[in-house]
């Protein structure tokens, strides 16, 4: 018999079809998560029932202790395997049955299903297979987050026809595809409309948690943070790209006991931050367990907070680097502007004072206001209605002649 313990996930996923293609009714697959996998190998390895077995592990990590005992179960002449490509689990690299390995030589990003299928065809064990390595790409691109880069929907779509059939169902229709058609690998016309429908669920979800979403400060890191349970990875990128200023997006999932960390940030490493509540995975995207303290900082320390509002997204008077200065407000009712300072950059005015700072770009004041202050570009509607009622002008006439009456107004405007 063959056993792996792999991850619940699609990369997961992936490696347990190989498994089944490979070694056939030999193959035992156990689904893991960073919760019970400690547990299960540990019961698996100490049974001498199993000291013939083969024993896999792809794409999650044991502990320090379980480590050891897996160190002293190949010492004995043991068969145990591990693969991993995550950067947090390089450390198992020093042991002659550890495998981790986060990019290939030519820079691509690896999966753990990619990175199995090469092992088992390296040893032998497995003939190549045209469509299967179609399907390992598609799992590879969206476990790395590559397809975003690439516009391959077709990657997402498999991770989202993943969550809506159950694992088992998954499984077993790509498994009889991935038998009987080894020259291509492709969606079903059906399928496909699925997803159609799908992705419109998926776009009302990212809409309606855009404006559930906290702010807060951990250490030196802007946080948002949202509760969540389902299209974790399109929920976190969707976020990271209509809150740029938030150095992550903590997802949590309190009756799972979960955690998922997201940025889109060069240097925000989430793999190291996720570390602090005994997780990991990839510098872009982690997950942990919900652990006492996380539940503390993310839960019970923003309770009183107000959610983030999302800017503006059809105005056509106060827009993002106009020449006459755009408009921000907060839950305050605290009202702030960028404005041009000539050839100094820009100047932002908060509450009718000045920040002393000069800001290089139009991007860089925003930043400073939305961290500082969490405010929001303000709807031409009700930005206009103000500016109508203060200075005593009809919307029309404001409308008409908006740039020319902002410049000369400009100090009156200040505050409102």
């Amino acid at each position: 018999m063959v056993k792996l313990f792999t991850d619940m996930d699609l990369d997961g996923l992936g490696c347990g079809l190989i498994a089944k293609i490979a070694f056939g009714d030999k193959a035992n697959v156990f689904y893991c998560s960073y919760r019970n996998l400690n547990q299960r190998v540990e019961t698996y390895i100490k049974n001498p029932a199993n000291n013939q077995e083969e024993v896999y592990i792809t794409d999650l990590a044991v502990n320090e202790d379980v480590e050891k005992k897996l160190q002293e179960r190949f010492k004995h002449g043991k068969h145990i395997q591990m693969i991993d490509h995550h950067v947090t689990a390089m450390h198992f690299n020093e042991y002659k049955w550890g495998w981790v390995k986060p990019e290939y030589e030519n820079g691509k990003k690896t999966c753990a299903t990619s990175l199995f299928y090469d092992y088992l065809i390296e040893q032998g064990k497995m003939e190549r297979n045209h469509a299967l390595e179609e399907f390992i790409d598609l799992v590879r691109q969206y476990d790395t987050w590559e397809w975003d880069e690439n516009n391959n929907v077709t990657a997402k779509r498999l991770n989202d026809l993943f969550y809506i059939m159950n694992r088992e169902q998954f499984e077993e229709v790509m498994l009889k595809r991935l038998r009987e058609n080894t020259d291509s690998f492709r969606l079903t016309d059906t399928e496909n409309m699925i997803l159609d429908i799908e992705e419109q669920k998926i776009n009302r979800y990212i809409h309606s948690k855009s404006r559930q979403t906290v702010q807060t400060f951990v250490d030196h890191y802007c946080i948002g943070i949202v509760h969540g349970e389902q299209y974790l990875s399109e929920l976190g990128n969707a976020l990271n790209n209509i809150y740029p200023h938030l150095d992550m997006i903590v997802l949590l999932n309190v009756s799972g006991k979960k955690m998922g960390f997201r940025t889109i940030h060069d240097e925000v490493n989430v793999a190291e931050f996720a570390q602090r509540y005994g997780g990991g995975g990839h510098p872009k995207a982690s997950g942990s367990e919900l652990t006492r303290e996380a539940f503390k900082t993310f839960v019970v320390d923003v309770f009183e907070l107000n959610p983030l509002k999302p800017d503006a997204d059809r105005n056509e008077y106060n827009v993002k680097e106009s020449a006459f200065g755009t408009s921000y407000q907060n839950h305050k009712n605290e009202i702030s502007y960028i404005i041009p300072a000539s050839d100094r950059g820009y100047d932002l005015f908060h509450n009718g004072e000045k920040v002393e700072q000069i800001f290089p770009s139009f991007n860089e004041a925003e930043h400073f206001l939305k961290r500082n202050y969490l405010s929001w570009q303000r709807q031409d509607q009700e930005y206009l209605q103000k500016l109508s009622a203060t200075l005593k002008i009809s919307l029309d006439e404001l409308k008409e002649n908006y740039d020319e009456i902002i410049s000369n107004h400009m100090v009156d405007i200040m505050n409102v």
